[in-house]
């Protein structure tokens, strides 16, 4: 399949997950349109270079990064791509891409204006938003709270999931599963590595850090599937910490969003993960929200 002026890779971060690696790989072997590299940067304590090895048809680069980190992985990735390679794109291992997804981007591509930086494929099986009805009150917008739009970032530092599209449409942010950029864009940014593990924010961080400079899009005909694994951000009180730290440091970051209204939102947040908790009798929302607990007050101690 001709690509037209564009050459492709993929960096793949992964971490001792060799069923959805190969899922992954599977479905990038079956494309219409296979991608020219792809760099799989393994931070896991077992080897995936077995699975690696399963798909000759495919030009792969393994790497090793440890200690894990899904934003070191990415860039250490970058540093393999090949000259020549114009369009640099980032898959999650625990996504499949539809059998004409990258022909699809291709194309999204070869019709793209200079100033288009990155374009995310389309989430087919996109969950549903938590506390729709929450986040919808008038209110909560004019505060500044939460974004209505999809793919929009509120002064509070919280963005709004991008869904599943019908149309193209431009977006503040992009998230890092499945996603394509120039190489110039790759050339001037990277993920910053505050963001430290298991990856949560660093892909809001990154991506409206380039938003600043280019444009942002989804491109709808370029579908793909996302399969998380159960429990993959770690336990509730883990993640409730990180979500909390990895939040107030984004917006520390950008002086145009507010410190206070991220605060109210956390605050909100743990107390949504208690009735939650309550209501439907989970413990991990509970620990959840003790980590919220345990987060906020680090955050105090160190301002």
């Amino acid at each position: 399949m001709d690509k037209g002026v564009h050459a492709l890779a993929f960096v793949v971060a992964t971490k001792d997950r060799p069923d959805a690696l190969r899922r992954l790989l599977a479905s990038l072997s079956g494309q219409s349109c296979q991608p020219d590299q792809v760099i799989v940067v393994d931070g896991g304590d077992w080897e995936t270079r077995g699975v690696v090895g399963e798909f000759p048809g495919l030009r792969i680069v393994y790497l090793r990064s440890l200690p894990p980190s899904a934003a070191r992985q990415r860039n250490d990735g970058l540093g393999a791509v090949e000259r020549g390679i114009s369009l640099i794109g980032f898959l999650d291992d625990d996504v499949v891409l539809d059998s004409g997804a990258i022909e699809s981007m291709m194309d999204f591509w070869r019709d793209a204006p200079e100033e288009l930086g990155g374009a995310s494929f389309n989430m087919e099986n996109h969950p549903a938003p938590v506390a729709a009805g929450l986040k919808s009150f008038p209110i909560v917008r004019w505060a500044g709270l939460y974004g209505g739009e999809p793919g929009s970032v509120s002064a509070s530092g919280f963005q709004t999931m991008i869904g599943f599209l019908i149309e193209s449409r431009s977006v503040a942010w992009l998230p890092s599963g499945a996603v394509v950029w120039r190489r110039c864009v790759m050339d001037e940014f990277c993920f910053d590595e505050w963001f430290r593990g298991y990856g949560y924010l660093e892909d809001l961080d990154f991506s409206y850090r380039v938003g600043k400079t280019f444009g942002l899009a989804v491109a709808p005909e370029a579908l793909y599937r996302h399969y998380p694994a159960p429990l993959g951000r770690g336990s509730g009180r883990v993640f409730g910490t990180r979500e909390v730290l990895n939040r107030l440091h984004f917006v520390r970051k950008h002086p145009e969003l507010s410190l206070w209204r991220c605060y109210l939102v956390l605050m909100l947040r743990m107390l949504m993960s208690i009735s939650a908790g309550i209501r439907g009798g989970r413990r991990y929302d509970l620990e959840r929200a003790w980590g919220n607990a345990l987060g906020l007050i680090e955050s105090l101690r160190h301002a």
